[in-house]
């Protein structure tokens, strides 16, 4: 007699979202070759968020890999009462995205990439703007980017020294 084995032993439930799906073509002597790049998001909902990248000859593979890649280049990020601690500016090559943070029951108002990081990472209300480049690929990491360097109240008291009961921590 087996005993019924869990699954995801003590791992979060992760969502995912597709980001951008491609078809890339290569040209050969023999014709053309398509081949699918799928960018995704994966997050718990609770401050943990990843983007991959997955190339393959068919569709649902190439999502496939972008989520184990995602699962991969997952990062921590601060939250505060369903909002960004403050205000943050990301950047990654040409794509620069400006984070602010917003009252209860503000939604959250981005555009389609950053959207994606924000909602998988379990942000609720935000203010956000995407500057400079509108590649997918770049708006993503730039996201993250701004929030990988947010800090919350209790960070900021602990690197400067300072006592503080872990009652803030929202």
């Amino acid at each position: 007699m087996s005993t019924p084995v869990k699954v995801n032993q003590g791992e979060p439930e992760l969502k995912e979202k597709l980001v951008n799906l491609s078809r890339v073509a290569k040209v050969t002597k023999g014709g053309r070759t398509f081949s699918f790049s799928a960018l995704v998001v994966v997050g718990d909902g609770n401050g943990s968020v990843g983007h991959g990248l997955g190339k393959a000859l068919d569709v649902s593979e190439s999502i496939q890999k972008a989520v184990q890649d995602a699962k991969k280049n997952m990062v921590k990020i601060a939250l505060h009462k369903g909002t960004v601690p403050h205000e943050q500016k990301g950047k990654y090559g040409a794509g620069k995205v400006m984070l602010k943070p917003a009252a209860d029951g503000t939604g959250v108002i981005a555009g389609g990439a950053m959207r994606a990081v924000l909602e998988m990472a379990g942000i609720h209300n935000v203010l956000a703007k995407s500057q400079g480049s509108s590649n997918p690929h770049n708006v993503v990491k730039a996201t993250i980017d701004a929030l990988s360097k947010m800090r919350n109240a209790y960070e900021i008291a602990k690197q400067r020294g300072i006592a503080i009961s872990k009652v803030y921590e929202g």
